[in-house]
């Protein structure tokens, strides 16, 4: 198992396109919330007085897809769902639009794991077609020493484990960064979050995607290397921001009826859209509308 040492305080980015080293890792604690898209973009805005916007993430976001492989038997998925204190998943990630997608565009072939209550993320990036043929052929692609332990963990796994493709989760993010005492602190917003369970290449030209999760919501992420800071638990609690357990690959597969809905799902009928008086601005919703804030599944 390989992992990569980084300088103190150094700001971890999630667009590896801009990393000198093809092999990359941290590891980090994730807090999850739902919020309609409307508060999301509040909240955005107030977290800019304290954050910055991550230098990869042009206005309006970027396309974040990612292409999951499990077994025959979902192994990876019924991992989650058991709530296994160490687990793992394998995906291929694309950053960006997938308008022009070659088998040259590079992307990022990724196992994401869980120890204990901490995320951690190792990647390394290669062109589209090479990391297809690692993760669906099975054939050992040119490699560094200095990659070769990754690179041969992915193919075990693969193996062992009969790995296939499974599903494909896309979606719209926008990142920003803490500054200064912060500088371990990311905040996502995924918006627009849909999949699906067929056509598994990127360079699809007419994809059947559908709506994992309902389009009014986005998914709040706060992502930090040790402590959350106090000032943004704060913002949470003011804004009655309710911690959720949610998984995109698990959203996707519960979606297409690929295994039963679970804890982890959100219901549309949980997550109603917001009525005409809620989709005013502000200063013209009745008084009562504070009542809107609270979120997340129940």
């Amino acid at each position: 198992m390989v992992f990569l040492s980084k300088a103190a305080g150094e700001q971890e980015s999630e667009e590896p396109l801009h990393v000198a080293s093809r092999l990359h890792a941290f590891n980090r604690f994730e807090l999850k919330y739902l919020v309609p898209v409307d508060q999301a973009a509040e909240i955005r805005d107030e977290l800019a007085e304290r954050m910055d916007t991550d230098p990869h993430s042009p206005v309006g976001g970027y396309g974040v897809w990612s292409l999951y492989y499990d077994s025959p038997q979902l192994r990876f998925y019924w991992e989650k769902i058991e709530g296994l204190k160490f687990r793992r998943k394998l995906r291929i990630r694309h950053y960006g639009n997938l308008d022009g997608v070659t088998d040259d565009s590079m992307v990022c072939v990724e196992i994401k794991q869980r120890v204990n209550r901490v995320t951690q993320k190792r990647r390394i990036m290669l062109p589209y077609g090479v990391a297809r043929q690692l993760c669906d052929d099975r054939e050992m692609p040119e490699h560094s020493p200095k990659e070769s332990a990754f690179i041969q963990e992915v193919l075990a796994l693969v193996v062992e484990a009969n790995l296939r493709p499974t599903a494909i989760t896309g979606y719209q993010r926008e990142a920003l960064v803490g500054r200064e005492a912060d500088t371990g602190l990311r905040v996502t917003f995924d918006r627009r979050v849909r999949g699906r369970d067929r056509d598994f290449h990127f360079g699809t030209l007419t994809p059947e995607n559908r709506f994992t999760i309902p389009p009014h919501l986005s998914v709040m992420e706060i992502k930090v290397n040790e402590r959350t800071p106090t000032w943004i638990t704060d913002l949470a609690a003011r804004r009655n921001l309710n911690l959720v357990r949610i998984s995109k690959y698990v959203q996707s597969i519960e979606a297409f009826g690929l295994a039963p809905r679970s804890v982890f799902h959100a219901n549309e009928a949980d997550c109603p859209p917001p009525t005409p008086s809620e989709e005013l601005p502000l200063e013209q919703r009745p008084a009562q509308h504070d009542a809107s804030l609270k979120v997340g599944a129940q």
